[in-house]
């Protein structure tokens, strides 16, 4: 498998660090030979002040970096391979350090206060504002949600849905604030005057049903008048009446123009009066809730309106399916518009900055105890040599500075502290 990316960057930056951590280990290394040759070098040297001090220096200098080298060894392997206790500390403690390790970065790094200055700095509002504002980041994100639709739409049609439905639908519908939504949507029907194609609407299916039931209502209306006169006067005038009347029931409903006409007016006054009461009056308003309760907690009812639920659901599912559908088109029309939102009123922008610091408040505590652990584990599947070279990659040029620091100190304090001794007592053995 070829390295991706990452994984090439990855290596070419640990190469690097090889080289920088070999440089100075072999600079440390050759510090400490040079202790140990001033060390033999002095003894072939003529005895002299100047002799015993550079001895005594080189001495001590040698002692400090054998003793720094033997400490920073001791970190990650055995000095020379020899099992000393409390060696190879990092390999046999990696599982408490990962632990450690974690536990410390969600506890200090991961702190509640920490957090929310990140999510200050962060502004999420407006990396959100510029994301739904971007057609070409929100499209995916457009068909994505497009496309689970079909999956959300199927899960109503489960049997336990479908009941859950049938319970909830007519609680809500026939709630104590269902005549005032009913009231404020028939008064802008009113405002547009389309309650007065509703009008025209019944008014049409009035005037067919007459059509198709007249030789019906004739009868019906001579049995009437049989019952009221006898068999004589029904017999006699019954027909005629039952024509004139449906003739004349037909001559008001053709009376009722579009144009106007007093019917038309006073349906209109009706209307609004019933829609003032809806509003001001609470028991008119449950009244009509109560209403609407029985009518969608109907059998009948409800078998329509799964009806048409099914026939809905084809055509949402159908469109969805279609990348230049509505249903993309919607859903990248409400991005569009939840970034206009954010960039123009401030306190959506605040309220989604809120919101977005309660949801990390609120995931913060599980999520402190995901990363620790993620981290022991991830630490824990290292074997000791991944581990061992990692860490060392990373802080051993630093260590190998308290090679040279503790071999160049030692160099230092041991030609003073000869010094002072050879001052104080005269000769001494160093």
């Amino acid at each position: 498998m070829d390295p991706t990316p990452d994984m090439a960057a990855a290596e070419d930056q640990d190469a690097e660090a090889r080289r920088v951590l070999a440089r100075h280990k072999a600079f440390a290394t050759g510090l400490l030979v040079l202790m140990a040759a001033l060390t033999m070098a002095t003894y072939a040297m003529p005895p002299s002040y100047g002799t015993d001090l550079l001895q005594a220096a080189a001495k001590a200098g040698f002692v400090g970096g054998i003793a720094d080298w033997f400490a920073v060894t001791a970190l990650f392997r055995h000095p020379l391979g020899l099992p000393i206790p409390h060696t190879a500390i990092i390999p046999r403690q990696k599982d408490k350090l990962g632990q450690s390790l974690g536990n410390f970065v969600a506890t200090h790094v991961f702190a509640r206060d920490e957090v929310g200055r990140i999510l200050d700095r962060l502004d999420f509002p407006e990396l959100l504002r510029r994301f739904l504002s971007d057609p070409i980041a929100t499209r995916p994100a457009a068909e994505a949600l497009a496309a689970s639709l079909p999956r959300l739409l199927a899960t109503v049609e489960d049997g336990r849905a479908r009941k859950l439905v049938a319970r909830i639908a007519p609680r809500i519908l026939g709630g104590p604030g269902a005549g005032q939504v009913v009231a404020r949507a028939l008064r802008g029907l009113i405002e547009s005057g389309r309650h007065q194609e509703v009008l025209n609407f019944l008014i049409g299916e009035l005037k067919t049903m007459l059509a198709a039931k007249e030789e019906d209502l004739r009868a019906a209306i001579a049995e009437r008048v049989r019952e009221q006169g006898g068999r004589l006067v029904g017999w006699a005038l019954g027909a005629t009446i039952a024509r004139r009347a449906l003739a004349a029931v037909n001559t008001e409903l053709e009376k009722i123009s579009p144009d106007g006409s007093e019917i038309r007016q006073a349906f209109d006054e009706w209307a609004r009066r019933e829609i003032s009461r809806m509003e001001s009056d609470p028991e008119r308003a449950a009244e009509i809730g109560a209403a609407l309760r029985r009518v969608v907690a109907h059998p009948t009812v409800q078998a329509w309106m799964w009806d048409v639920w099914a026939r809905l659901r084809v055509a949402l599912e159908a469109d969805a399916a279609r990348p230049s559908g509505r249903t993309v088109a919607f859903f990248e029309s409400a991005f569009a518009n939840l970034g206009n939102m954010l960039a123009n009123d401030p306190s959506a922008r605040a309220g989604v900055q809120t919101a977005t610091a309660g949801i990390a408040n609120a995931l913060l505590p599980t999520a402190r105890g995901q990363i620790a652990d993620f981290i022991a584990g991830v630490i824990g599947r290292w074997d000791a040599a991944t581990i061992t070279e990692r860490i060392e990659l990373r802080v051993g040029k630093d260590l190998q500075y308290v090679r040279i620091n503790g071999t160049v100190v030692g160099f230092l304090v041991g030609g003073l502290v000869y010094a002072a001794l050879r001052a104080t007592f005269g000769h001494v053995s160093f």
